[in-house]
C-alpha cells in the first residue's frame, strides 16, 4: 500500500493504519503533497474505521511544515486553512489516534501530533511551535492550552519555550516516555489494549468527548446505542460468568 503514496509509509492491518511520515531529505516536513496524502488517508479511515498509529521516519516525527512552501502562501491560502483542516480532520476521525513521536515535532508537526488523541514519546522528542519567529502563528493554536493548560500553552507559543519528553510528560502531553528502540512496540501494546474494548464504546465515547458543549443527554443517549448492543450482552455475560467460576 506504500507504493501508492510519495511521502507517506502506510501499512494497513486487520484493526488498525500505521501511518509513517517519510521525507527523509526534509525532516518529515509537512508540505502540501504530504497534506493531501494525510487526506487520503482520512478518507480511508472515515470509510472503514480502524485505529490510526502515526509516526516518523528516521528518528524524526516532523520538523515542521515546508517553509519554502509557506513563503508561497498568500491570504487566500491562509483563509483556506491548508494545514488546519487536516489536523481538525485528524481529530475527528471516527476511532482512536495515536501519535509516537521520537525526535521533532515541531510547528506544524508538533500541530499534527496534537490532533491525535493520545501522543507516546521516545526519549528524544521534542515538541515545540516556533511560528511567532516566522512572523507567523501555530495552526489551530487553540489546541494546545486543551492539552496541557494555558500556562504552559503560552510558554510554548509566546515564550519559544520547546517541551522535551519528560516535560511533555510532565503536562500531560504524552502517556508515557520509552525507550526509542521500544516505540512502536509500544505503541502497539497501547493499541493492542484498547483494541480489547468495544469499538462501538470507544467511537461512541470518543464523540462524546470531543463534542464542544457536550451535554448529560449526550451520555445518555451514547450510552442507549450501547445498551441495545449485542457487544455489551456477551461482553457483560463472558464478565459475570468469569467471576462465578472464580
Amino acid at each position: 500500500m506504500s507504493g501508492m503514496y510519495e511521502t507517506l509509509l502506510v501499512e494497513e492491518r486487520d484493526d488498525r493504519v500505521v501511518v509513517t511520515l517519510h521525507r527523509p531529505e526534509a525532516r518529515n516536513a509537512i508540505s502540501g503533497l504530504m497534506i493531501r496524502e494525510l487526506h487520503a488517508m482520512c478518507d480511508l479511515l472515515e470509510r472503514d474505521p480502524k485505529f490510526l498509529l502515526l509516526t516518523g521516519h528516521g528518528g524524526v516525527f516532523a520538523g515542521g511544515a515546508d517553509i519554502a512552501e509557506l513563503l508561497r502562501r498568500g491570504r487566500d491560502e491562509a483563509l483556506q486553512g491548508i494545514n488546519s483542516r487536516l489536523f481538525e480532520r485528524v481529530r475527528r476521525l471516527p476511532m482512536p489516534t495515536l501519535a509516537a513521536v521520537d525526535g521533532w515535532a515541531l510547528g506544524g508537526g508538533a500541530e499534527l501530533s496534537y490532533a491525535c488523541d493520545l501522543r507516546i514519546a521516545g526519549p528524544d522528542a521534542v515538541f515545540g511551535n516556533p511560528e511567532p519567529g516566522l512572523g507567523i502563528l501555530a495552526a489551530a493554536c487553540w489546541r494546545l492550552p486543551e492539552l496541557v493548560g494555558e500556562s504552559v500553552a503560552k510558554q510554548v507559543l509566546l515564550a519559544g519555550r520547546n517541551l522535551d519528553a519528560r516535560a511533555a510528560l510532565a503536562a500531560g502531553l504524552v502517556i508515557d516516555v520509552v525507550p526509542a528502540d521500544r516505540l512502536l512496540d509500544e505503541a502497539h501494546a497501547l493499541l493492542d489494549r484498547m483494541a480489547r474494548s468495544s469499538a462501538a464504546a470507544l467511537r461512541l465515547t470518543k464523540l462524546v468527548v470531543d463534542s464542544p458543549g457536550a451535554h448529560p443527554v449526550a451520555d445518555d443517549l451514547a450510552q442507549a446505542v450501547l445498551f441495545e448492543g449485542q457487544d455489551k450482552r456477551e461482553r457483560m455475560t463472558r464478565f459475570l460468568e468469569k467471576r462465578s467460576s472464580v
